[in-house]
């Protein structure tokens, strides 16, 4: 009995589809949606006040505080802006960082250094550097926006116990610190749960886990502790959000230069 014969158009249809470029396509697609999803669930919040404290460790273990300040501020059509302000130890004491986000061009940082009383704009090219002498980059001071990435959806796994999409996601940024960075995101709510970082070589560089997560306003998820921990020193940095509020009286007003000179 004569096989029946597969029409060109089939072939070409089958071809096409298992073709590495339509995969590629895939992920692309489904990365792009991943995270269009996450930004889309986080928007609406306005602004927030929270006090935090950042803790050092060293390769030993020894650890070192500071107290910190946050105000931050949703920005329609663009990044966030954020204004951090150290209230102790006494040696970073009225050290105030200014944070512009920016949804397609690059982010705008500045630092006011009370010894010096002057105030110092972070370069594109330095913000791969270390944020106060932290495990987080300059560059990991800015708001999350999908521009700023191109994107690879992984596959689906298990973080703790919840279901989560790993992507990868490759900054456009000529300057970053990073060649790529992995992403766990949760499938229920779309929170991040953990990140790994890798440097320029191409090597692992540095792991973010996001732990205790709050929902605030019946809709705005925020983690309470945020733990660096590079692979490459040993040292570690985490974050511990001790209060955070909502719908302050915030305004631009309240996020440039002179802010930072008389920030308190």
């Amino acid at each position: 009995m004569k096989q029946p014969k597969i029409t060109l158009w089939l072939l070409m249809a089958v071809l096409a589809f298992t073709s590495p470029v339509f995969a590629d396509e895939k992920s692309e697609k489904e990365g792009l949606r991943i995270a269009k999803e996450r930004k889309a669930r986080d928007r609406g919040w306005e602004n927030t006040v929270a006090e935090m404290t950042m803790i050092l460790r060293n390769a030993q273990g020894q650890e070192a505080e500071r107290k910190m300040r946050v105000k931050t501020l949703e920005v329609q059509d663009d990044g966030d802006k954020a204004l951090t302000v150290f209230d102790s130890p006494r040696d970073v004491s009225g050290t105030a960082f200014l944070s512009f986000s920016h949804a397609q061009e690059p982010d705008e940082q500045w630092i006011y250094l009370p010894a010096l009383k002057r105030v110092k704009r972070i370069a594109s090219r330095n913000k791969s550097g270390p944020f106060m002498g932290s495990e987080f980059a300059f560059e990991d001071m800015t708001s999350f926006e999908v521009g700023k990435f191109t994107y690879d959806y992984l596959r689906e796994d298990v973080y703790q116990g919840d279901k989560v999409y790993v992507i990868e996601q490759t900054p456009q940024d000529e300057f970053s610190g990073y060649s790529k960075q992995i992403v766990w995101i949760d499938q229920s709510e779309y929170r991040v749960r953990k990140v790994e970082f890798f440097d320029r070589k191409g090597d692992a560089l540095k792991t973010l886990e996001f732990k205790d997560y709050k929902l605030y306003e019946d809709k705005f998820w925020r983690p309470l502790r945020s733990f660096m921990y590079n692979q490459q020193t040993q040292k570690s940095t985490e974050l511990v959000t001790h209060t955070l509020s909502f719908g302050e009286d915030l305004e631009e007003s309240d996020f440039d230069n002179n802010s930072l000179r008389r920030a308190r």
